[in-house]
């Protein structure tokens, strides 16, 4: 028997209106459609794509042993993680095994910060496999904010807001533009203050679950330090050219 085919379907920001075409079409082809989501929750992939999943399609639920809780004594976040993608990879496997092709759908463009990626590192080796890229939270964010992120011959750096103080210091004063992701558990009050020793507080714009329906752009001088969530974003434009 021959192997199933793994799609990893990079599904969009949130607007379900941004799901591409060809994401749509390998989405409405697949057998097997499996998706990762946190306890008790859908999963933002999920709802994007539940709208065009047919009856006949099975789900494959991959859900997270943990996301933002507080671990067990004596358990380590990487090590529940990769056990997770493990055995999250080995389902997968047994329906392409069986023949069956499984379309993982992933928030954003699933190679980039996509949990997709670990099931990719995981079977691409071994079965057909076949990504479609998607929007990226990145972009969708400059959108909703209608900031031009990079002029000519500017570069962009995508940095993370887990990064030490130092580190992320020294990175910001080097860059054109940038766009500062993972802000959630307190880092968003370093990210800030990292931004105003630099002098970049103003030129600093911030937004919350963009294109989603709970979507929020506030001043980054208003926003709570500890209330930042997970799908937040800072981006720094590049300085205007020809304007």
């Amino acid at each position: 028997m021959m192997a199933g085919t793994l799609f990893g379907l990079g599904v969009g920001p949130g607007d379900p209106e941004l799901l591409t075409l060809k994401a749509l079409n390998r989405l409405r082809a697949a057998p097997v459609v499996a998706f990762f989501a946190a306890r008790e929750r859908k999963g933002n992939a999920f709802t994007i794509i539940e709208g065009h999943l047919e009856p006949s399609q099975q789900l494959l639920r991959l859900q997270y042993p943990v996301t933002r809780e507080k671990l067990p004594d004596g358990e380590d976040y990487e090590t529940l993680l990769a056990g997770f993608y493990d055995r999250a990879a080995a389902d997968i496997a047994g329906h392409l095994d069986a023949g069956r092709d499984v379309a993982v759908v992933c928030e954003g463009d699933p190679l980039f910060y996509g949990s997709y990626m670990y099931i990719h590192d995981r079977l691409a080796h071994r079965y057909p496999t076949e990504v479609v890229p998607g929007v990226s939270s990145i972009f969708a964010s400059a959108a909703v904010l209608g900031a031009p992120l990079v002029y000519r011959n500017q570069s962009l750096s995508i940095l993370s807001g887990t990064l030490a103080p130092e580190d992320l210091r020294e990175k910001l004063a080097r860059a054109d533009a940038a766009a500062i992701m993972k802000l959630g558990g307190g880092n968003l009050a370093k990210v800030r203050a990292c931004l105003e020793d630099l002098g970049l507080l103003d030129r600093a714009l911030y937004v919350e679950r963009a294109t989603m329906a709970a979507e929020r752009i506030l001043p980054l001088r208003d926003v709570e330090a500890q209330s930042s969530p997970y799908f937040s974003i800072i981006l720094v434009p590049g300085r205007k050219w020809l304007s």
